[in-house]
């Protein structure tokens, strides 16, 4: 395993196993997610054919005509809904448009919820019948997934087990079919998508249909992440790094194009972007904030960081 760029771990572990695998687990966890800022994880409990039915769903949609694509492109909502086309958005310190196109998924909230006038509608396609109700079932497996991942990382930071429960609790995480189609031309200077940090908790993203995924290591260098079978992979998001003053890292990683003699092969990936709601306080824990650390963020909620990094990224005017 010495050639991997990210550690490795059983979430089975933490969730069924003794309390010295716990404890095991939670250790490790923490460092990778100090250290690395990013993780694979097996024993995670998505079922291979819950992704397969979404990512064959996913293709359904991307291959169908862009005008038809278009009707669930719906102004207002930031892309937080339906479908957004080729090229709008962009990293936060980048001009050129990226080289994908998206749909998104987001919470689900019954009728006469307290948050449900929070929450746009999720987008049914009328082509793609099949597409949300798989769709559905894949946010809530993610959901599953990262409150586990949540309660570990509560332990590592001597925080009490449940203290992300509430607060993730129909929060406004976001499931995102990725497309990058293949390249036509030589690209002006955009990557597949460049550089960034994301913006939530935590991302679980399961195995893209080609590589091109790449994190940059503390010593400057693009390193290839290559997950095996069934594993996902796992990254800090900057709202996580910014809880813990710095202490989790929220790392820099990209999605680079690949070798000219595969620029006929399109990229699906499969991102979902743990959110809490949009109430939670952000300021830094105090634990995290010491002499060698000074607090680096000023307080602010979720969802106040969430409309600013938006508007960064060109999805929100």
């Amino acid at each position: 395993m010495a050639d991997r760029t990210i550690p490795l771990v059983d979430l089975s572990k933490f969730v069924n196993g003794s309390a010295e695998e716990r404890q095991a687990f939670v250790d490790e966890l923490g460092k990778a997610f100090h250290e690395t800022g990013f993780v694979g994880v097996v024993g995670h409990g998505i079922s291979k054919d819950l992704i397969d039915r979404f990512f064959s769903n996913a293709n359904n949609f991307f291959g169908l005509p862009v005008k038809t694509k278009r009707k669930y492109e719906i102004p207002g909502l930031a892309g937080q809904r339906g479908y957004t086309s080729f090229g709008k958005e962009h990293a936060k310190q980048s001009e050129v448009a990226d080289l994908k196109e998206f749909f998104q998924i987001g919470q689900f909230v019954s009728e006469g919820h307290e948050l449900r006038a929070q929450y746009p509608r999720n987008i049914t396609v009328a082509e793609a019948p099949s597409f949300l109700m798989w769709g559905k079932q894949l946010y809530q497996s993610f959901e599953r997934a990262g409150a586990h991942l949540l309660r570990a990382i509560a332990l590592h930071l001597e925080l009490p087990e449940n203290y992300f429960e509430g607060r993730i609790d129909k929060g406004n995480s976001i499931l995102r079919a990725i497309h990058y189609p293949p390249i036509t031309q030589e690209p002006e200077t955009a990557i597949r998508a460049e550089q960034h940090e994301d913006i939530n908790l935590i991302t679980l993203l399961v195995g893209a249909s080609a590589g091109g995924l790449q994190l940059l290591n503390s010593e400057g260098e693009w390193k290839d992440i290559l997950p095996e079978n069934d594993e996902i992979v796992i990254n800090v998001g900057d709202m996580l790094q910014r809880l813990t003053n710095n202490y989790l890292k929220s790392t820099t990683h990209r999605v680079v194009n690949p070798p000219k003699e595969e620029w006929h092969k399109p990229r699906l990936s499969i991102p979902f972007f743990l959110h809490p709601q949009s109430t939670m306080d952000l300021t830094c824990l105090d634990k995290c904030v010491t002499e060698d650390r000074p607090i680096a963020y000023e307080s602010i909620t979720a969802g106040g960081y969430l409309d600013e990094r938006l508007r960064e990224i060109g999805l929100k005017k």
